[in-house]
């Protein structure tokens, strides 16, 4: 009852004063630009087939799908203080629609490559932009609105993936990312007609870059708790990308599991972030980054030591339940940075460490595929735990950010 109560009050705060149709735009593209990122790692062993990959180079695959994402948030970042977020966000869509059919026509494995780095590039022009329209929109709970549409991409990866792996399976792996086209125009035209002009009007007096204004971002950047904050997330992300890039490839060589069942405890990883990711945004706006972070994290960490250990579908099953702690990360460190930052650098402020963060965390895919290839499957997801474990201790000295109470 108290979580029900909880979640009842929020929905009416973040429905308030006509900004519930917004809010529902801007979750719906991101439930569906995240949910078809996360398709790769379920047609992972369909590319692998049509293309000859072994696990390492699957591994390249989702790094470089990841770098391009991750490269994609300064210049997102940039472009939405530039020109506005709504802008940006219904570029994004179109962007992702028009490669996903590249995708699927891609007939070598260097065209797959490189289509799969420009969607990962259009899907990171909305990351950024969805977040600083959030902080004008909720001033006063930024917390719990980012925690609703990080939850809504939790909804989008644990429905699509196992939409494309039925599809792939049953018909050809191209229409498991090509059934996700027209979803993407629509969302472009959702934006347009839901988002407000002046909620994402450009700053009136933006001045073209220059080295002062380079100076103004870089002294924004240097504060404790942006700091602290970039080390937050890039654990975080190293940790997420390579566990969620080779969660269902390491049901199906280690846990011996069919591809149907790995699917299956793959949507339900995501499906528990539906409700994660709002109370764990809504615990950040009461108790802060450290409190949040040692239950986030930490339970994620013991998951992945007991995860090594199981075998049989429903002890997995019940450990997925734990792991799923782990998607709570991105809204608590996500939000500590917008608040830590100064709101004239939000969006490039905010685009450059994303960048940083998510670009560098990138390599873990690669690395996992790679320690995967020679045997050490298990032991690349203990190093994911310990991982873990350091970011619940780097949350626990972390400043506290600008307007947030201190924990």
């Amino acid at each position: 009852m108290p979580v029900l109560s909880v979640l009842t009050r929020e929905a009416k705060g973040l429905w308030s004063d006509g900004r519930g149709t917004i809010l529902v735009a801007i979750a719906g593209g991101w439930f569906l630009s995240i949910g078809v990122r996360m398709i790769y790692p379920i047609l992972l062993p369909h590319l692998r087939t049509a293309y000859g990959l072994d696990l390492t180079t699957a591994g390249l695959l989702l790094t470089v799908l990841f770098v391009a994402y991750g490269l994609g948030q300064f210049p997102g970042g940039l472009l939405a203080d530039r020109f506005g977020e709504k802008a940006i966000l219904i570029l994004s869509s179109t962007i992702s629609a028009g490669t996903l059919v590249l995708i699927v026509t891609a007939r070598s494995t260097v065209v797959l490559f490189v289509v799969t780095a420009l969607f990962g590039v259009g899907v990171a022009l909305y990351a950024v932009a969805r977040y600083t329209i959030l902080a004008d929109l909720y001033p006063e709970r930024v917390g719990a609105a980012n925690g609703v549409v990080s939850g809504a991409a939790d909804a989008g990866q644990s429905i699509l993936p196992p939409i494309a792996g039925f599809l792939a399976a049953g018909v050809a792996w191209q229409f498991g990312f090509g059934f996700a086209i027209p979803l993407f125009a629509l969302a472009a035209v959702a934006l347009w007609l839901a988002v407000p002009s002046h909620q994402s009007e450009p700053a009136r007096n933006a001045e073209p870059p220059s080295l002062e204004s380079a100076r103004t971002v870089l002294s924004g950047l240097h504060t404790p708790p942006v700091v602290y904050g970039t080390g937050l997330l890039l654990l975080g992300v190293t940790v997420w990308q390579a566990f969620t890039g080779f969660y269902p490839t390491y049901l199906i060589d280690e846990k011996g599991l069919s591809a149907t069942l790995a699917g299956v405890l793959f949507g339900l990883f995501f499906a528990l972030g539906v409700v994660i990711q709002p109370l764990s945004g809504a615990a950040y706006d009461r108790v802060g980054v450290a409190r949040t972070l040692l239950f986030v994290m930490g339970v994620a960490a013991v998951g992945l030591v007991i995860l090594t250990r199981l075998e049989s579908f429903w002890p997995l099953a019940a450990v997925t339940v734990f792991l799923s702690s782990l998607l709570g990360f991105a809204t608590v460190t996500q939000t500590h940075l917008i608040l830590a930052l100064p709101e004239d650098i939000q969006g490039t402020g905010f685009g450059i460490l994303r960048t940083i963060s998510f670009t560098v965390g990138a390599i873990s895919p690669v690395l996992v595929g790679a320690a995967a290839d020679r045997g050490f499957f298990d032991e690349a997801f203990l190093a994911l735990a310990a991982l873990a474990g350091l970011t619940v201790l780097l949350g626990l000295v972390t400043p506290t950010a600008s307007g947030q109470h201190s924990n």
